[in-house]
């Protein structure tokens, strides 16, 4: 079975008659290796998937959409690219959970920087089939979220978002403004910051697991 979108797969060392999922997804200009060291550090009774975004930048690197620059140099995203991404993501997961023995009901989606903006798009999207986000470095585009937020359940979503106070690739006033968000939409959420730039600090670390751990 050919999958839509190209990844990286470590199985779970304890086998269950259908184990979780953690979706990893990088960032804009990386690949599917970059958070693949990730999985050495997660629970071995998760299936651990890293997955390379669908539009090629050339020489190894890959985005869920484009970035462009206006003549003010003000960044604005390709909604269009993000919004086709989101349902290949979606899609993705479909596809994973018919090759696999995934629990449908335990997918959590870990992201960084442009990731996780495509991780939030996709679980308040498609709530019903993402469980967990962790979000680094990122924010909440809610021009990417598919119409009729309100109408839907959030009850089983958790989110673990975190960003640092020096980041110069996504500023950490965008990241504030992601909890009053959910908050208003009744989503339990934690965030947290930490003194670095845009990157994941070894407390941030040790914060995202030990949280993973106990939700």
């Amino acid at each position: 079975m050919n999958l839509s979108l190209h990844y990286l797969v470590k199985e779970p060392k304890i086998i269950l008659e259908k184990n979780p999922l953690f979706l990893l997804i990088h960032g804009y200009g990386s690949n599917e290796q970059d958070l693949f060291s990730f999985a050495e550090e997660l629970p071995e009774t998760h299936y651990v998937i890293s997955v390379r975004a669908p539009f090629d930048l050339q020489y190894g690197s890959y985005a869920w959409y484009a970035i462009n620059f206006d003549a003010d140099e003000n960044k604005f995203s390709d909604l269009n690219q993000a919004k086709v991404s989101r349902d290949l993501l979606v899609q993705f997961i479909d596809e994973l959970i018919e090759k696999y023995p995934i629990d449908s009901n335990t997918i959590s989606l870990i992201g960084f920087s442009q990731g996780s903006i495509l991780s939030y798009t996709a679980a308040l999207s498609y709530p019903e089939k993402i469980r967990k986000i962790v979000a680094f470095s990122g924010y909440l585009n809610a021009d990417m979220i598919l119409p009729g937020i309100e109408k839907r359940d959030f009850s089983q979503l958790k989110i673990f978002a975190s960003h640092g106070t020096q980041d110069q690739v996504i500023p950490v006033e965008w990241a504030r403004k992601t909890k009053p968000f959910l908050d208003q939409l009744g989503i339990e959420n934690i965030y947290r910051e930490y003194p670095i730039g845009h990157g994941i600090s070894p407390q941030n670390f040790f914060d995202f697991k030990n949280w993973l751990l106990n939700n």
